[in-house]
Order: structure tokens, then sequence, then C-alpha cells
């Protein structure tokens, strides 16, 4: 069964799984004691540091493991503000940024901080010269994600990282999707990444601290992982951790190489095979081993559903397979299609006949979620309206987007159709319908219900 999510956790890599039952045999013991069990594994944490160290680029006492990539990205977060709480409260991030920055946003604005958030363009990037605007007085610090873990839009961290230096301003760059790849450009000051990204096991973050940089752990700690993450090392995690590290790293040229060539194919062939499809992210700066496309007119939690049935494991964004019926926050940013939603994140291995097998099951997946949601549009009325109003309220995605087209026929061109809907994914599906199809998105208003209401002319 093709396994297609590799950018929510990669399979174990082979060194990895070499490494950790190795590690179970020779480093169970406490490596802060003095007896020969503790050297041992004290040897073994300090390999594992170094080697994490060379991959990431910084020195070895710039870096301590922690029990995931989000510890590593709070601890980061809240550690570099309280260090430079003197120069200001200001957080400054993308509006892409992984849900784990956000989250130690929304701590730190609830503790009476603020946060800035940057906006992106339709492929997901931040603009350097927009990012480097918000880096102004009181700004403690800046997040920038190094790559998407949903479109896999690869930011401009080097043109940030300028701009931070410029500003006084450190950077924190996660570094979770791409750190498997290859090295994150140089500049930043503290940087985040979480193993089972790149084929370690689950329960190892890591995060680096530049010396220089002003940083105050919060928290209680102790003496282990230079006070930074406290309690006993999971040693046998983090060695296996640190060996698949370096062994995807070697692997990645050319394995990125071949993964391209195949991501380049769905990129490609999907909209070939599918019609109303919009491959989103950025298509040349980006991971080379995941594509992002929505589909109109489709359940999300159906079409992934039915790909599960026919043995392919893919994610979504959007809202309707979500337990909050709110569009993917990167999606909204991004300001497009969010309704069938599928992320392909290919693991390493990936074989070409998996891909071409999915190609060639997705249209008849696809035809079959819409006939079953009755998206066929209907036949143009002789005599077109001027106005229509269409009352999807209770309704959820893809539905108000679905009854739009089937009566954009129904009025003459110039005229108007009010869709009522309380969805949240209508406020991003419908103006993306429009761009998709060729008709004007007028704008938002709201009823004297208080209900929205997004109003379309045809103008095709």
């Amino acid at each position: 069964m093709p396994y297609f999510d590799a950018a929510s956790a990669a399979p174990l890599h082979p060194v990895a799984r070499q490494a950790l039952l190795a590690a179970l045999d020779e480093g169970w013991a406490d490596p802060a004691r003095l007896y020969r069990e503790g050297r041992r594994a004290r040897l073994l944490l300090d390999a594992a540091r170094e080697a994490a160290a060379e991959a990431v680029g910084c020195r070895p006492d710039e870096l301590v493991f922690t029990p995931s990539g989000t510890r590593a990205v709070h601890s980061g977060v809240s550690g570099a503000l309280a260090g430079r709480r003197r120069v200001g409260g200001r957080l400054v991030v993308s509006a892409v940024e992984h849900s784990s920055v956000l989250h130690a946003g929304e701590a730190h604005a609830a503790a009476g901080g603020t946060v800035t958030e940057v906006p992106v363009g339709r492929t997901g990037a931040v603009d350097p010269a927009a990012f480097a605007a918000e880096l102004g007085e009181g700004t403690a610090l800046a997040c920038l994600q190094s790559a998407n873990h949903e479109v896999g839009t690869e930011q401009p961290v080097a043109e940030v990282a300028e701009a931070c230096r410029a500003a006084g301003v450190p950077l924190l760059v996660d570094a979770a999707q791409s750190l498997g790849w290859g090295p994150v450009p140089e500049g930043w000051s503290l940087l985040a990444a979480s193993a089972h990204k790149w084929g370690g096991p689950a329960g190892v973050g890591l995060l680096a601290v530049r010396k220089g940089v002003r940083f105050a752990p919060q928290g209680p700690s102790d003496e282990r992982e230079s006070g930074r993450a406290p309690g006993f090392e999971n040693l046998p995690a983090i060695v296996a951790a640190a060996a698949s590290l370096r062994a995807v790293r070697a692997e990645a040229a050319a394995e990125g190489a071949r993964l391209r060539e195949l991501v380049d194919r769905i990129r490609a062939r999907v909209p070939e095979l599918v019609p109303d499809v919009e491959v989103v992210g950025d298509p040349v700066r980006r991971l080379p081993h995941l594509v992002t496309f929505s589909c109109l007119y489709v359940d999300g939690e159906t079409l992934l559903s039915e790909l599960d049935r026919e043995g392919f494991s893919v994610s979504s964004g959007s809202s309707c397979t979500s337990s909050t019926l709110t569009p993917s926050h990167v999606l909204r940013a991004m300001g497009v299609l969010s309704e069938g939603n599928v992320r392909v994140s290919l693991p390493a291995g990936t074989d070409s006949a998996d891909v071409d097998r999915f190609l060639a099951v997705l249209p008849g997946v696809v035809a079959s979620v819409r006939e079953r949601l009755g998206a066929a549009p209907a036949a143009a009325e002789p005599e077109p309206a001027q106005e229509l109003l269409v009352d999807a309220l209770g309704k959820r995605c893809p539905i108000p987007v679905i009854e739009l087209a089937k009566v954009i026929g129904s009025v003459r061109v110039g005229g108007t159709v009010t869709v009522l809907s309380d969805d949240a994914a209508a406020r991003l599906d419908i103006p993306a319908w429009c761009e998709m199809r060729g008709q004007r998105y007028v704008g938002e208003t709201a009823t004297p219900q208080g209900a929205p209401a997004y109003v379309v002319r045809r103008t095709t």
C-alpha cells in the first residue's frame, strides 16, 4: 500500500532502526554518571550531538535534544522572547508557519506580548521586503520556516536572515520539513527540527541556539541539555535520530532529484487528467518530494477516504477533513482553493509505478465523489435572470460552490449570483472558484440577519 504522507511522518529509515537497536543495548545508562556504563552512554550522546550539529551547521555545544519538534519550537520561541524582553515584546512570524509557532505566538500574546503575521503570496512565500518592513523597534524575535509543511514552498530564508541581521533581530527557523534535504542557509539565530520528519524515531526534536543570542529558558530546568530540555534523555532514540539524519543527507541529492521527477509528473498530469483542479505552491522553489492540489466540487474527507480505499495514504488541508470545519490557515493565507485539497508527499524509495497507479486511479475517484455530490452544472435557462440568490446556509464544503456552479449559467452575462453561506471555507473557495472559472468575485456582504453573503458577477 503506497504511503504518500511523508510530510507528516517519514517511515523509519533502516539506519535509524539499526542504530536504535544497538543503542538500546549500549545506551541505557545515565550519561550524567561517571561509572563505565554512564561513560559509554555519554560517548554515544556526544557522538549523536556532533553528528546532528554537523548536519545543522552549528557547534555541538549550541545544540540540544528535546522530546519533540514542537517542544523545540516552543522552547526556542519562549526562551528567545524572555532573553530579549528588555528590547520589546513583539514577535514577527509568517502567516503560514507551522501550528507550533502560531500556538507559541498565541501564548505570547496572552501574556501581554504582540504578534505580527507577515502575509504571503499565492505561492505561499513571504516577500523579504515586506518581512523586513515589520522588523521595527521593539521586535524581540522573528520566525520563518525553511519550507512549508503543506504546499512545499521554500521560503527566502537567506534574504530574511540578512534583513534580521541588519535590524538586530534574531531569526528562529523551523527546519522540520527541509533539514533532511540539506542545510538551512546561513544567518539564522535559532533552529528547530523534528526527527520523525526525516526518518528518525518519533519523540526527538532538536533546538540550536547560536552563541551570543540572548536566551532565557522558561519553566523548571535541570542540569541536562544545558538546562534547555529537562529530564532524562531518550538516548537510543537520539542516537537513531542523528544516525538517520546523517544517512538521509548522504542520499539527499540523488533521491531528491529522483523524487522531484515524480512530483513534476504529478504536477503536470493531474490538471490534464482531472478537470477543475488547482495545483498550489511554488512550482520551482519547493521541496522535492511534495505536491498539493485542490479539486473543485469535491468533499475532501470523502476524497481521502476513497483514495485510502484504493490503497493510497495522503493528507489534506481541506476544512471538510478537520475537526474545526475551517480551511487550513496555510491555504487561507495563500488565498487558494481549499476544497478537495490533497497533499502528496513521497517518502524515499517511492516506486515510479506507484505514482503512475495513483495518476490512473485519481480521475475516477474524483469523478465518483463529484457525481455523488451532484456536482454536474445545470442547463442554462432560456430566459437568463439578472440576479439569483443561492441559500447554502447550514451546508458545508463543497456544497456552496457546487450550488453556485449549477446556477451561474442561469443568469445573463453581467448578472449576479449571491451565495448565502455560513461555512468558513466559502470565504476562500468562492473567490478561488471565480478565478478558476473566469468569473468576477464582487465581494462579501452581510444579510439583514447577519449571515455572510458572497456576490459573484457572471463575465463569461
